[in-house]
């Protein structure tokens, strides 16, 4: 299972903008919501393999769903000669050609920069004086461009570290979402 927050920026009007906050996962969450037929965007919720959509705190349903997506089979993706340089990093990305009986189509390759595990100080709204723990925090996400399913790809991907990221360790993920429905057809790690 590999983990990754993606912290919506809708809460930022309230007085305390998150760190992690961006536009960017608002919008991911907001196209998760049409896809999924739910009642709108709502914090903390729980996407799970890109298919399932409940509130981040039902333990029964995330615990259902993840046991679905792990019989789902995925496409095969590697992360080879990953290289960090100053404030960048650059990394080989190679998807074998699927199964025909597999997957076929298309598909939108993605990486991300994520900090293993961070931490922000609430200064407004609700939390207010709390110290809240994150996992997996998004801090980069690139959309390296739509692939073939039915051909091999490999590709050489570059993303710019923003300062503050990686203080306490950090992963790169790959992954790959259909483009029709969001389903995650491939995903892979690799620490930094």
């Amino acid at each position: 299972m590999i983990v990754l927050s993606e912290h919506v920026d809708y809460w930022d009007r309230l007085g305390w903008k998150d760190p992690f906050s961006s536009s960017l996962f608002t919008a991911r969450q907001q196209e998760y919501s049409y896809r999924l037929r739910g009642d709108g965007v709502y914090t903390p919720e729980l996407v799970v393999d890109g298919q399932f959509g409940f509130v981040g705190s039902d333990g029964s349903k995330a615990s259902s769903a993840i046991q679905e997506a792990m019989r789902d089979p995925k496409i095969p993706i590697a992360m080879s000669n990953v290289t960090r340089d100053g404030n960048q990093v650059t990394v080989h990305i190679e998807v074998p050609a699927a199964d025909s009986g597999l997957k076929s189509g298309r598909g939108i390759l993605y990486l991300v920069l994520a900090d293993d595990r961070a931490e922000s100080h609430v200064v407004r709204g609700e939390n207010a004086g709390r110290s809240l723990a994150h996992v997996g925090v998004a801090r980069v996400l690139k959309r390296v461009g739509t692939i073939d399913l039915g051909a091999a790809t490999d590709r050489d991907v570059t993303l710019a570290i923003q300062p503050g990221a990686a203080a306490n360790g950090s992963r790169l993920v790959a992954f790959i979402q259909d483009t029709k429905t969001g389903h995650v057809l491939a995903v892979t790690a690799h620490e930094l």
